[in-house]
């Protein structure tokens, strides 16, 4: 048992604009009881100066993406004995697998993976990321003490996949509710700026541009709306989600919703966001455990999703759940989800159940708790 707090040591692929990324700063923000580190394999990103503004010490390797330098590795190696750490958490597969190897050479004893991903397939994943994995897997009974899943789907998937089950748990997500709740002034400010009123519907979508986003799901549902006659806005919020992408602007083109859906890239206000929204929706073909639904429902917003990963298991039933790629039924969940909101009684109740779900089962310190119950007692 350590008389004093424990040194604990992060290493991660990267530090950019991912879930990842965001709940490991979540985790060294909240934790006083721990003292930690974080090592990023490539360069600072977007969360290394946040790490540093936090009090927490971080570390770039400054590998190129994809790739494994050997001056890379010689200064993990020498980080991690210099620095003898208690407790290595690793955060994703190449981290996990250059990470938690060089721990236990190093010589420390208490080593925790990190998974984060609930769908490998061909087609979709990065043919290197599906082998890290499959490496990881043969590996998954000696290096890692503890293998932990952010999402009871990534670990049914990484069970299929041939980790050991001995070592698989899950910690979910936790979520800052002092920050990620609702704020009217916020609403209007927002909404003021996009110049819509309380009576039209601002829908909303937080979620870089990516494929397994799915936002053609998305388009194609909205498109179904306003072929309904469906009064609506909806603004899309995150990397690559602004007029710059030609990709993008082709297909609201292509399904005539220019003047329906506002695109506001990437920005640092996602709290102000969720709360100006009446609806947040999630159109992906895959995820492991969604941040953005329980972001939102935190900030009172109700939420309709496709049914991937844990998002069923986050919104319960505070909100719609959808299959994937069925673009006509994510339209009627929607239009059901929209009907609903004219009974202002009931969808008051609804915000408050939606945000009361977060902080029941999703709240900062349930996630730092459990992460503390892992570290001491798989160690």
């Amino acid at each position: 048992m350590l008389t004093r707090p424990a040194r604990v040591f992060h290493v991660i692929t990267g530090l950019g604009d991912g879930g990842a990324e965001a709940v490991l700063y979540r985790l060294c923000q909240a934790d006083s009881a721990a003292m930690h580190q974080v090592v990023s394999l490539m360069d600072a990103g977007k969360y290394g100066p946040l790490l540093e503004d936090a009090g927490v010490r971080v570390h770039c390797l400054n590998m190129p993406r994809g790739k494994v330098s050997a001056k890379g590795l010689l200064q993990l190696w020498r980080l991690l004995r210099a620095e003898r750490p208690d407790i290595v958490q690793t955060w994703m597969y190449h981290a996990d697998l250059i990470g938690g190897t060089l721990a236990r050479m190093a010589g420390v004893r208490r080593v925790f993976w990190g998974v984060r991903h609930s769908t490998l397939e061909a087609g979709k994943s990065r043919r290197a990321t599906m082998l890290v994995a499959r490496i990881n897997a043969w590996l998954s009974s000696a290096v890692p003490t503890g293998i932990v899943c952010c999402a009871q789907k990534a670990r049914e998937v990484h069970l299929a996949l041939g980790f050991a089950a001995e070592r698989l748990l899950v910690i979910p997500n936790g979520y800052d509710l002092s920050r990620f709740r609702p704020d009217t002034v916020a609403r209007v400010r927002l909404r003021s700026e996009l110049g819509v009123g309380d009576q039209t519907p601002l829908l909303g979508m937080v979620g870089r541009f990516d494929p397994q986003k799915d936002h053609e799901n998305l388009f194609r549902a909205l498109a179904f709306l306003k072929q309904r006659g469906v009064q609506f806005c909806c603004v899309l919020v995150g990397r690559g989600m602004d007029q710059g992408n030609t990709a993008l602007c082709a297909r609201l083109e292509q399904y005539d919703l220019q003047a329906e859906v506002v695109l506001l890239g990437q920005r640092s206000d996602v709290p102000s966001v969720m709360s100006a929204l009446d609806l947040h929706l999630l159109s992906s073909s895959a995820e492991a455990f969604p941040n953005v639904l329980a972001e939102a429902m935190a900030c009172g917003t109700p939420c309709v999703t496709t049914d991937v990963g844990d998002a069923a298991a986050i919104v319960g039933e505070t909100g719609w759940v959808v299959p994937p790629l069925r673009p006509e039924r994510l339209a009627d969940a929607i239009n059901t989800a929209l009907l609903a909101r004219s009974d202002l009684d009931a969808w008051v109740l609804r915000c408050k159940s939606a945000r009361q779900r977060v902080g029941d089962n999703f709240s900062m310190e349930k996630m730092v708790a459990a992460y503390h119950a892992v570290w001491q007692d798989l160690g």
